[in-house]
Parts: C-alpha cells; sequence; structure tokens
C-alpha cells in the first residue's frame, strides 16, 4: 500500500467527514443557540468532562473567545464548571440537566437524517460501516499508543 496515496485518500475522506456533519447538523435549531455555541455543546457533549483549553484547541477557537461562549451557555444553565479537587484553578466543564436534554433533541434531528442516509444500505452494508468504523477509531483516532 502506498502511504502516500493513502494520506491522500484520508486527507479526502476527512473532508467528506466534515461536509455530511455540516449537512447532517445544518438547520437544527435549539432555541437560539448559535452554531459555535451548538459545536461546543456537541463536543462537550461527546467528549465530558472537558477543560476550556481542549474545546478551545478542538474548535479552533482563541481561549478568550471560548470563555465567552461558556458564560453565556452557563447563563442559560446548559453547562457547568466543575473545579478540579486538586488543582482549584482547573475546571472542567459538563452538561447540565437542560444541556443534555437539548442535545438529545438534537441528536434524534440528526439521527433522523443519518437513517436517511443509510436507508439503502444492505446488511452486509451496514456491517462494514461499523467493522471500517471500529477500526478508524482504534487506528487512526483514538490509538493506544
Amino acid at each position: 500500500m502506498d502511504k502516500k496515496q493513502l494520506f491522500h485518500q484520508f486527507v479526502a475522506f476527512t473532508a467528506a467527514v466534515h461536509q455530511v456533519t455540516h449537512e447532517l447538523t445544518q438547520n437544527v435549531k435549539i432555541d437560539n443557540i448559535t452554531p459555535v455555541q451548538y459545536k461546543i455543546l456537541e463536543y462537550i457533549k461527546v467528549s465530558q468532562p472537558v477543560t476550556p483549553t481542549e474545546i478551545s484547541d478542538c474548535l479552533h477557537m482563541s481561549l478568550p473567545n471560548t470563555s465567552r461562549e461558556l458564560r453565556k451557555l452557563q447563563e442559560r444553565k446548559f453547562i457547568e464548571k466543575i473545579s478540579d479537587t486538586e488543582d482549584r484553578r482547573k475546571h472542567y466543564i459538563c452538561l447540565t440537566e437542560d444541556g443534555e436534554k437539548i442535545m438529545e433533541e438534537a441528536f434524534a434531528c440528526i439521527e433522523e437524517r443519518f437513517h436517511q442516509l443509510i436507508q439503502h444500505a444492505s446488511t452486509n452494508d451496514l456491517e462494514d460501516i461499523h467493522h471500517a468504523l471500529n477500526i478508524l477509531d482504534e487506528k487512526v483516532f483514538n490509538p493506544k499508543l
């Protein structure tokens, strides 16, 4: 296998993932949440607990902008800050019960759109997709070094 060709295939794949993600999440409306705030809530949902720095790094936002958006989400009671027991300067961000509820609503809408994408896939295709996602997760996205 040509590793350069594999790299180019991977770049094309990740670009396609971003496009499909955009299409799946487009027009998911939640109580006047901005697209940036939605991305923050989505990241927290799948990765919690997270630090503001992790959010900032993952979403390519400045830390001051991240902090401002987190403050807005906290005021709306969608997230909560939890202090680290060993280092009081460090805070973790988690969804509140209200935050969990709105993300479940958003994910239900996205899941419906996902099912439309795969509606014509055979059982074998679905098994192949499942297997491919597991391999990508283990070998590329979350490798155990």
